[in-house]
């Protein structure tokens, strides 16, 4: 059957459907933008929500989760979303900037806009850029991917989202924590920009907070990480709820450019985390990390491709995933190495601990590879926890809870220390003993 053969349409569809009729009129963009997003609502109508006969998809079937769509998220007050910010338990007492996004709108007032300008660093709302002369470049699609479904959903239905621009140069002083907030059961469509100017430096913070209702959160990042510059961005997807997460990174990357990350999934019912990464100039580096822990019947999706498209360059992938209960992880990786492509050095690696006989994973990591002076490699590996080991433990005296939590939390320290930022490693590290205690 042709995937992209138009089917009969679910309530979910149909709903998505009658929400761009009834808020068109409500999304900001000119008329260009309106053009894209009703191309981009064309495809949802014509091939529907991403499904298993969809190949980057086969594992983690959006069309078959999603029963309904909930409407758009309401504008929220300034009370609301400052007493949510306010509760949440993000990074602890970790220094840091802050930038608030809630329902989808910037929200000024509860950012550091002026500290950070004294930095070096703009931050305004996405939603203004859409009236620009060239507003569709601010909605990027993968080019290291065929058109994808939940970046065509957003694209239909952005109301807003923040950029952030550090100025060539400019290493900001300590992280800037990007928060998006819910303070309704609506769903969330938002577009994030972060631009780093040549030789900048940053540690971006990502966290999701707030009201866990019937309506789905799909995030767009665009990171532009210019020459000589760094990048460093961790993104938290906690907290429980039945509702579709569904995040997704486009990075490009200049020469002599150094970007990593760290996507932390634990909670969510149904979790899509896919990163494309593009080398643009030459001798940069890319180390991409992941950490997924999923129990009951929850869905952990980490999928990445790393387009290698100039010559001498390095990309590491490392990626870690905990299941329990009848829960189901997933890992797709490409590393695709273009013809010119020469001294390209890639190695991607995946690793699962089964806690439980019923636990699924479905690792499928690939090479393609179109140079022939290149060194790339891939492996992946499941299993459960190590009895010998586990009996050692609990020879010394260990109970065997605390002696499979030691276990456990060294598996995915592994991935969480080689990410290497100090800032994070502890209330990472907590956040696993106290997933593991809730399983």
């Amino acid at each position: 059957m042709n995937a992209n053969a138009p089917i009969q349409k679910t309530q979910a569809e149909s709903d998505l459907l009658s929400r761009f009729e009834t808020t068109r009129a409500e999304l900001p963009g000119s008329v260009t933008v309106t053009a894209l997003r009703e191309a981009a609502l064309g495809q949802i109508r014509d091939r529907g929500l991403p499904h298993r006969r969809v190949e980057e998809y086969k594992y983690s079937d959006l069309r078959a989760f999603m029963k309904s769509a909930a409407p758009l998220a309401a504008a929220t007050d300034l009370a609301a979303t400052k007493a949510v910010v306010e509760s949440a338990e993000t990074f602890g007492d970790l220094d840091r900037y802050r930038v608030v996004v809630a329902n989808g709108v910037f929200q000024p007032e509860l950012s550091d806009v002026d500290q950070l300008l004294a930095e070096g660093v703009s931050v305004f709302s996405f939603a203004d850029t859409l009236d620009d002369a060239d507003a569709s470049q601010m909605l990027k699609t993968p080019k290291t991917g065929p058109e994808d479904g939940v970046v065509a959903l957003n694209t239909a239905f952005v109301r807003g989202g923040v950029v952030i621009a550090v100025k060539s140069g400019v290493e900001v002083s300590k992280p800037i924590e990007l928060v998006q907030v819910a303070t309704s059961a609506g769903a969330q469509a938002v577009r994030n920009a972060v631009t780093l100017g040549e030789g900048a430096k940053l540690h971006l913070l990502e966290t999701f907070v707030g009201d866990t209702g019937a309506g789905e959160l799909n995030t767009v990042f665009d990171y532009n990480v210019s020459d000589k510059a760094s990048l460093a961005a961790t993104r938290l997807m906690t907290g429980k709820t039945e509702a579709a997460r569904l995040f997704t990174s486009i990075a490009t990357l200049g020469a002599e450019a150094e970007f990593k990350s760290l996507g932390f999934i634990a909670g969510p019912r149904f979790t899509r985390n896919q990163q494309f990464v593009n080398f643009a100039g030459e001798n940069s580096e890319a180390n991409i990390y992941g950490v997924s822990m999923a129990g009951g019947e929850d869905l952990a999706d980490q999928t990445l491709i790393v387009d290698h498209a100039v010559p001498h360059c390095n990309s590491r992938e490392f990626f870690k995933t905990v299941l329990d209960g009848r829960a189901k992880g997933v890992y797709q990786g490409r590393i695709n190495v273009a013809p010119h492509a020469q001294k390209t050095d890639g190695e991607m690696m995946t690793q699962a601990l089964l806690l439980s006989e019923d636990a699924e994973m479905a690792n499928k990591p690939e090479l393609e590879i179109f140079a022939d002076d290149v060194i790339c490699a891939h492996g992946a590996t499941s299993g459960q926890i190590d009895e010998d080991l586990l009996f050692y433990l609990r020879a010394r005296g260990i109970p065997e809870d605390e002696a499979k939590t030691l276990l456990v939390l060294a598996f995915l320290s592994e991935a969480i220390e080689e990410y290497d930022e100090e800032d994070v490693t502890e209330g990472l590290e907590t956040r696993v003993r106290d997933w593991l205690a809730s399983h």
